[in-house]
């Protein structure tokens, strides 16, 4: 029989050993997941429509796609879709299938979207330094949704929260050097006050990741 001292005690432990005891994660619905990779999907690909306006460059494989895009004049979707094929084996065995088909459908959602958004929106005067910041955010924002339900844009992505979840090495830290080295390589086609913009974006979306995007944070997958 317990004393109304043991009884006081036991209430009062109560609260401190379930605050102890984290709450079990909530995993994302397949509509959760579907709403967060298209929006996702939609945000790069604002980002990519203000960049082409603007003659901006971005990092990782979009980068490489929108380098080839000016080169040869063939469309940035299908370019961006192609050069992403190769790292989907390295998302296969690093990262599990559900990632790959994850990021595979917002690959192809991105580069859909890129091609035929220019049929719907059309901006006549856009500031450089205005889609540099805008697309930043915008960009960093979209990717953040992505990582969050479990999905990415290809290429280098895949690599930074690969590097974030198996070493904890901040993804948003390897995406800065990443970008940065791609937008600077392309000093030989672009002038370089774009370039320096380009750079800029780079930055911004690579810091909003920093921040945002930290392991043990976000439970839900």
């Amino acid at each position: 029989m317990s004393t109304p001292l043991s009884t006081a005690a036991a209430s009062a432990l109560e609260p401190a050993v379930s605050a102890s005891v984290p709450p079990p994660a909530l995993r994302h619905g397949r509509f959760e997941d579907a709403q967060a990779l298209f929006t996702g999907s939609l945000f790069v690909s604002i980002t990519m429509m203000l960049f082409a306006q603007a003659g901006l460059l971005t990092g990782s494989t979009a980068g490489i796609a929108f380098l080839l895009h000016y080169v040869t004049g063939l469309p940035f979707g299908a370019i961006f879709f192609v050069i992403n094929l190769p790292f989907y084996w390295f998302a296969w065995k690093r990262m599990g299938a559900e990632f790959t088909v994850k990021t595979f459908v917002s690959v192809a959602m991105l580069a859909l979207m890129a091609d035929v958004g220019p049929r719907f929106i059309h901006i006549d005067y856009l500031n450089p330094l205005y889609a540099a910041v805008a697309g930043g955010l915008l960009m960093g924002s979209g990717c953040l949704f992505l990582a969050r339900h479990h999905s990415s844009l290809g290429g280098a992505t895949i690599v930074s929260l690969y590097l974030q979840d198996r070493y904890g090495i901040r993804a948003g830290k390897v995406q800065m050097m990443i970008d940065c080295t791609v937008v600077l390589l392309a000093l030989w086609i672009v002038p370089f006050e774009r370039v320096a913009y380009s750079v800029l974006a780079a930055v911004i979306m690579s810091m909003f990741l920093w921040i945002s995007h930290r392991p043990g944070r976000y439970q839900g997958n």
